[in-house]
């Protein structure tokens, strides 16, 4: 009897195990279904730090907020994707020249490294959003060996946001990545859940 117990209970959570692992595989093909239908819309903003020290952490945000000041004053407000992307591409070296001038007047001697690329994100929180899994277009920056935690952000439309504890992000950036998407799209990027911190570091880089 115990033989017999034993064995179905082995085949019980044999099975459970393959229907968690079957939903798991379907969600995230949902999601990366969802990702390929908006990716083309969005333009990601990805900042590695060099490690994950307390000290190169922190220059990561203040380089961050370097970057992301120095690209929406030079952009303007009415900037296109197409613009935004242009811009990044034509003024990289200067970018990079810029975050490495500032890290060097800090103490740091690293260099900064930028590209636009196709990058893999896991499904990630931001705000009160959620943004699938998938391969999206990134304005990718390297500090130093970029071997740290991650901080990232939707660079258009503009929904980089660095001065809330707490992100809910503002109305009309939500109503412009309704329409660049549609509302279907958009509402299931709505969080259901409350919204998270913004900047949070990342387990995958």
């Amino acid at each position: 009897f115990l033989m017999k117990y034993r064995r179905d209970l082995f085949l019980c959570v044999t099975c459970l195990l393959l229907a968690f692992l079957f939903t798991m595989a379907g969600q995230r093909q949902s999601d990366e279904a969802m990702a390929a239908r908006i990716a083309p819309e969005i333009l990601r903003f990805h900042v590695l730090a060099n490690s994950d020290s307390d000290e190169d952490q922190q220059l990561k945000l203040r380089v961050r907020t370097l970057l992301l000041d120095s690209i929406y004053e030079k952009l303007g407000e009415n900037a296109s994707l197409d613009d935004t992307k242009e811009y990044v591409l034509a003024n990289k070296d200067s970018l990079e020249q810029e975050a490495e001038d500032y890290m060097k007047a800090e103490g740091y001697d690293y260099p900064a490294h930028m590209e636009v690329t196709e990058c893999y994100f896991p499904t990630k929180t931001y705000g009160d959003m959620v943004f699938p899994c998938g391969t999206y277009d990134a304005v990718r920056v390297e500090i130093g060996k970029g071997k740290g935690h991650n901080w990232w952000c939707v660079l258009y439309p503009r929904l980089c946001f660095i001065d809330s504890s707490w992100a809910v992000l503002p109305e009309s950036s939500k109503e412009e990545l309704e329409q660049m998407v549609g509302e279907t799209n958009y509402k299931k990027l709505v969080c259901q859940r409350p919204a998270l911190k913004l900047g949070l570091p990342e387990l995958l880089p």
